[in-house]
Formats: structure tokens, sequence, C-alpha cells
């Protein structure tokens, strides 16, 4: 399997240096770890779009779109759960 490119877009990439120290470090080895396998277990794809999926990280959600024609990965968004969705 190929391995992917990781872009973060400019909102997602503040909301990963907002995040407490030990989420960030949680949070960022499994963006390395889709690196690898954009979908590894435990990933859900998000009803209503096409190319959107969320991986858990604790109580946080990182939600991601894959293209895998560029074999790119794009984080969208890096929420509280409680915030993600809206």
């Amino acid at each position: 399997m190929a391995e992917y490119n990781i872009q973060f877009v400019a909102s997602a990439a503040k909301e990963f240096r907002a995040l407490p120290v030990e989420v960030k470090h949680r949070v960022s080895s499994v963006i390395e770890s889709i690196h690898n396998n954009p979908l590894p277990p435990g990933v859900r794809k998000l009803s209503g779009h096409k190319h959107l999926y969320r991986i858990r990280v604790g109580q946080y959600r990182v939600v991601y779109e894959i293209d895998d024609q560029q074999e790119l990965i794009r984080v969208t968004r890096i929420r509280h759960r409680r915030e993600v969705y809206r």
C-alpha cells in the first residue's frame, strides 16, 4: 500500500496547535498511523459526505478527506466530540 501525504487545512492546523499537549501527542500519533493506512480499524465514514472520514482519539475527533488519485489525506477538523459535527 502506498504512503499518503498528509495536509492540514488552515483551520485544522490552528485547531491542532490549540490542543492540550497530551492530546496533541495522541492526535499526532494517530495522524502518523493513517499516513500508511488511511482506513485503519475504528475509522467511520461520515454520512452525507462522499470522501470524509473520522477517527476517534479519546474525547476528540479527527475528520479527514482521502484523495486516492493524488495519494493525499487532507485533515479538515480536529475538535472535541461535542463540537466536531456542528
